[in-house]
């Protein structure tokens, strides 16, 4: 590389004005010379003034810097990486745990409904029970009364009977066996 810079910077001075000029270039009426002496001058400066190892050092610094940015960034990025995760198994947890409230509430709903059918259901045999004992006790009772009523009837024709064909003294024996013949039959 010092080699190729060096090459370059002779077939500059060979090729410059300074080699169409006529006389010597090594002296000082030679504009050339004086530019050349300038600018070694000004880079002997610039060395003897660590110029270039300070240029160096705020170039290591700034890229340091910046390395330390992309650490940070990537650390940074990293963490959002891992919250993000984070976030994404809650939020399936989360989803998870509302299709299982769901399912629950279903299953509850549907027990429930269960429940209240067969409640609704045994409602209404009690209800139907109760209403044929009412039935039943109605029936009984009607019955009852037309026994009674015909019990009533046959004594009463009984006696008509018995009174048109027996006379006063025998009624009153042959009502009371009648009436205690009647009596037992029905019972």
């Amino acid at each position: 590389m010092k080699r190729l810079a060096v090459i370059a910077a002779a077939a500059a001075l060979a090729a410059g004005p300074a080699a169409a000029a006529t006389g010597s270039f090594f002296s000082l009426r030679n504009t050339n010379f004086i530019v050349l002496i300038a600018f070694l001058v000004f880079v002997g400066v610039l060395v003897y003034f660590k110029v270039p190892a300070k240029i160096g050092a705020l170039l290591d610094q700034r890229a340091a810097g910046i390395r330390r940015d992309l650490d940070e960034a990537k650390r940074l990025r990293e963490e959002a990486q891992e919250i993000y995760a984070s976030y994404e198994r809650r939020q399936r947890d989360v989803a998870t745990q509302a299709d299982q409230i769901v399912a629950n509430a279903k299953r509850e709903a549907e027990a429930q409904a269960a429940k209240s059918k067969a409640d609704l259901k045994s409602s209404i045999e009690r209800r139907l029970k109760a209403a044929e004992d009412q039935i039943a006790s109605a029936e009984n009772d009607a019955v009852r009364a037309v026994r009674d009523r015909a019990v009533q009837a046959a004594v009463a024709a009984a006696s008509a009977l018995l009174a048109q064909q027996v006379g006063a003294g025998q009624r009153s024996a042959g009502i009371d066996e009648a009436i205690d013949e009647v009596a037992r039959r029905l019972n």
